[in-house]
């Protein structure tokens, strides 16, 4: 995909936000779009991960739910303006993330994504007992400043400017991988993850790259948590637990993880799908699951995959029914 191409997808992208904002009337459909769009974020990052380095993790909710207790602290304790902290809240945690990386990425396959769950477990367990710091159980309102960006808070939580604004961050979200990884690095990072040997053998170093990866898909799940906080003015221990992390991969897997746009998809097909089924049948999950099983059978590069091959298929129908040209 060329660079005019992601340019272009981008702004339709931001078109399709522009209209949804504007055509629904409904307060509460809009806060479960925007909910939808925040794990959205949240997914990218996790499928990243997968798509990049083949590795699943079962404790990225570790990061969704620190980027909003870290900001809840920083905004408590008054020690920078809210632009500035959620600024150095993203960097902070990639800086960590990147530290933690370059020791876990050395374990491979399962043994990773029960480090990755444990990791994520021991912060539950903090966060869940630390009442004086984060409120325990209760979990912790954020104090966000009247203004946020010159924008006043009255005006940026409305549904649809709120949503608007989830809805340019996943986009732009998106669109920067697109553009990240169609270079050097990305090439680097999918021969570390194709044969981690032979890309040692041809001179590239392959733990930093790995590490890199694992930071980026962080600071990407923790945007989200920001959005998160910023959407509820609320954060609570749960948005640590391992099951959040669970949600997003089953995000990932409905969505399909080898099209960046794919968990995007899939965390919208998700709300969607629990909503209205919500409605019909108490144990919407079990419905779902057996959902997710069918696409993993029949489709194991999720929706965006089965999209994918059906844009071929249609072209070539319409050319095997194009009568040929007269000579």
């Amino acid at each position: 995909m060329t660079i005019v191409r992601i340019g272009l997808a981008a702004v339709g992208a931001l078109a399709v936000g522009g209209a949804v904002a504007a055509l629904v009337g409904s307060g509460t459909v809009l806060s479960l779009l925007t909910q939808a769009v925040i794990y959205a974020v949240f997914a990218s990052g996790v499928g990243l991960l997968l798509r990049q380095n083949g590795m699943v993790s079962f404790g990225h909710a570790l990061y969704f739910g620190l980027s909003g207790y870290a900001l809840g602290i920083v905004l408590q304790l008054g020690w920078m303006p809210a632009e500035l902290a959620l600024v150095a809240v993203l960097a902070a945690i990639g800086a960590v993330a990147f530290v933690v990386g370059l020791v876990i990425v050395r374990v491979p396959g399962v043994a990773f994504s029960m480090m990755t769950l444990a990791i994520g477990q021991m912060l539950f367990l903090t966060a869940s007992r630390s009442r004086g710091l984060t409120g325990g159980a209760d979990g912790m309102n954020i104090n966000w400043p009247s203004t946020l960006f010159g924008v006043p808070q009255s005006l940026l939580l409305k549904p649809a400017v709120l949503f608007l604004v989830c809805w340019c961050v996943m986009v732009l979200v998106v669109a920067g991988l697109a553009l990240l990884l169609r270079g050097r690095f990305g090439a680097v990072t999918e021969a570390v993850r194709d044969n981690e040997e032979r890309a040692r053998f041809i001179g590239l170093r392959t733990l930093a790259p790995r590490a890199a990866i694992y930071a980026l898909s962080a600071v990407i799940a923790a945007l989200g948590g920001a959005l998160s906080a910023l959407n509820t003015g609320f954060v609570s221990p749960e948005a640590l637990h391992w099951s959040v992390s669970g949600v997003a991969l089953m995000m990932v897997v409905v969505g399909g993880y080898r099209a960046l746009w794919g968990p995007p998809l899939g965390a919208i097909v998700y709300f969607l799908f629990k909503d209205v089924l919500g409605d019909w049948a108490s144990h919407w999950m079990a419905i779902f699951g057996i959902a997710l099983i069918t696409v993993i059978v029949f489709s194991p590069t999720g929706l965006a995959g089965a999209l994918e091959r059906l844009g071929p298929a249609r072209r070539k129908r319409a050319a095997a029914g194009r009568p040929a040209s007269a000579h």
